[in-house]
């Protein structure tokens, strides 16, 4: 099957390393012009530099901090005045890792700013084009945890729920558009991500961070964890013509982690 998305334009959160850089690597190899969207403008320019461009297309990069949802909602709308996307890849940084004896009413508001209120604005922004247009695709990179909760990420557990379910009821309502509106459960992948969290876990288990990576693939039925680029070829898909009747879904990506139906 070879996956054609030329002429379609894409924005990736979440763009410069790890599950955000391996999308956006795979959507311009696929074809797409590629906005790319971190805070780090160093690294923009260096990742958008790496992005293949088959088709000639432009890649563009957006400096943003997701943390700050004030901010982000200037630039996002003033991008959006002179700009319109086919495919948006919803992906921000996860939440403070913590349980819920330990977070508070501000920790849950700041990750309601950082994983629903960004995509929703984004979203609504990224919607009229699409409406229009009569096509589009919304994806979410969102996690097994709304599945199934992971301990000591009682934040990303919560608000990621509530992501997919807002994702559900969307898919319903722009389907006659011919929009799309699906989400991954994200399961185990090496990045940067996993590396903190692992970190963390050895100095509370006063072990080793390899021993705790060694925990995790053990747990995963293949018995390793993923690869970026895997994840992107996913996301390709989604994002292609190919997928056009799959939409209002929640798509693991875990290796069999999931224990639930």
């Amino acid at each position: 099957m070879n996956i054609n998305l030329s002429g379609k334009r894409a924005l990736v959160g979440g763009s410069t390393s790890g599950i955000g850089k391996a999308i956006a690597m795979q959507l311009a190899v696929s074809g797409a012009a590629v906005t790319l969207m971190s805070r780090s403008l160093e690294k923009l320019e260096a990742v958008k530099a790496e992005l293949p461009t088959p088709h000639k297309q432009h890649h563009q990069i957006i400096q943003v901090d997701f943390t700050d949802f004030e901010a982000y909602k200037t630039i996002i709308s003033t991008y959006f005045e002179s700009n319109s996307v086919d495919i948006l890849v919803n992906n921000t940084q996860g939440p403070d890792a913590g349980t819920a004896l330990e977070k508070e009413v501000s920790d849950y508001q700041q990750a309601f700013d950082l994983l629903f209120k960004n995509v929703v604005l984004t979203t609504e922004l990224a919607l009229k084009a699409m409406r229009k247009a009569k096509w589009g695709r919304v994806i979410n990179v969102a996690s097994v945890s709304v599945k199934e909760p992971l301990a000591h990420l009682v934040l990303s557990n919560s608000i990621r729920a509530a992501v997919v379910t807002w994702a559900k009821s969307l898919a319903t309502e722009v389907g006659p558009d011919q929009i799309t509106v699906n989400s991954i459960l994200t399961g185990y992948f090496d990045t940067e991500r996993i590396a903190s969290l692992n970190a963390k876990k050895a100095r509370e288990q006063g072990i080793s961070e390899a021993a705790v990576f060694k925990q995790l693939e053990a747990g995963v039925p293949v018995r390793r964890i993923g690869k970026p680029e895997e994840y992107g070829f996913l996301v390709a898909f989604l994002a292609s013509e190919q997928a056009a009747y799959i939409t209002g879904t929640q798509i693991p990506i875990d290796g069999g982690l999931l224990s639930s139906l």
